[in-house]
């Protein structure tokens, strides 16, 4: 049974501090510690700002995959959702930033599309979500082929500046991420219908009893979620000159390393959205530190399945009953030594 994430007070203060936060946090400054001491050029300032978008991108796909994990679900439609807003934000335009409002437009409602099917099939019908999303990433797959026809196209001039530009020496993808992560954060923690979302999450069966739409918000989840691939989706055709067809497929199993890290439950119920931008970035200098060492892909495959496992021990194994039976055995194991 997993051991709900313990919350701690900052002392003199009413701030409230996730474990999956300090966990994260001092995770992100150990790696950077370690890059320092071992692969310097991981932290050369070109190469972090280069890191910088490509993590922001991962931390809103991450936040879209913690709505639809807070519902005791699982969205394995992220790389089709993804892709699907790449190809479109492309291959519409073809070139002409005129046609780029258009293209948003078809992202939005395909993603809205995708999020109502996915929702209908898993919250009203009852359906296996990791069937159901899986199932639904591969009609996305179909559609990009359709749509691309396999060949890639050059993004446009003004969605291009707009992801790799900056404000003030901040680039503008990591300020796309603060604006997601305050939308996110308001509606979760600060208004009644997120925190209904969240109950729903943690006890469907009472939330039920108290006459809140269960279905809905299961429904609502899988939508929002799509949203924000296809947000991420949008800033990835942005941010590389050609994009391809396939670039969401590295963002599945990092989707949900990310939230299991930052600490939300794969039960469902509470979600930590600044816990889990924190594990995206921290995710993002591991595969960056893994680079500067030279490890190959495989193994950099391997250490994020690593750090999935890692988060999953770290929130959900009860680490007192552990040391409790570690103790007895020390107790045990000491008796006939003494006798």
């Amino acid at each position: 049974m997993a051991v709900e994430t313990q919350r701690s007070v900052l002392p003199g203060s009413r701030v409230h501090v996730s474990q999956g936060l300090v966990t994260m946090v001092i995770a992100l400054v150990a790696i950077l510690v370690l890059g320092l001491l071992v692969a310097p050029s991981s932290l050369a300032p070109g190469v972090l700002l280069g890191v910088i978008p490509f993590a922001s991108v991962l931390a809103i796909v991450g936040l879209g995959q913690m709505l639809v994990v807070q519902q005791s679900g699982i969205d394995l439609s992220v790389p089709g959702a993804v892709s699907i807003a790449v190809v479109l934000s492309t291959h519409v335009p073809n070139g002409d930033s005129g046609r780029l409002g258009l293209a948003v437009l078809l992202c939005v409602v395909f993603a809205v599309v995708g999020g109502l099917i996915n929702g209908f099939l898993v919250g009203v019908m009852g359906l296996n979500a990791v069937i159901t999303t899986l199932g639904s990433n591969g009609l996305m797959f179909g559609a990009i082929l359709a749509i691309s026809g396999g060949v890639p196209r050059t993004t446009t001039s003004l969605l291009a500046s707009i992801t790799n530009g900056n404000v003030l020496g901040i680039p503008n993808t990591l300020l796309m991420l603060v604006v997601v992560l305050l939308l996110v954060s308001l509606l979760l923690k600060k208004t009644v219908a997120g925190r209904r979302f969240e109950g729903v999450g943690a006890s469907p069966a009472a939330t039920r009893a108290m006459g809140l739409r269960v279905r809905t918000h299961k429904v609502s989840a899988y939508v929002w979620a799509q949203l924000l691939y296809s947000f991420a989706g949008i800033m990835l055709a942005g941010i590389v000159a050609q994009p391809t067809a396939y670039l969401g497929n590295n963002y599945l199993l990092p989707s949900v390393a990310v939230v299991v890290l930052g600490g939300t439950s794969l039960l469902g119920g509470r979600g930590f959205p600044v816990a889990t931008i924190v594990a995206a970035f921290f995710l993002t200098q591991l595969e960056q530190f893994s680079l500067a060492l030279g490890v190959p892909y495989a193994a950099r495959t391997l250490m994020q399945a690593g750090a999935l496992v890692l988060g999953v021990a770290i929130y959900t194994i009860n680490w007192g009953r552990v040391r409790r039976w570690l103790l007895s055995r020390r107790s045990a194991a000491a008796e006939p030594a003494s006798a």
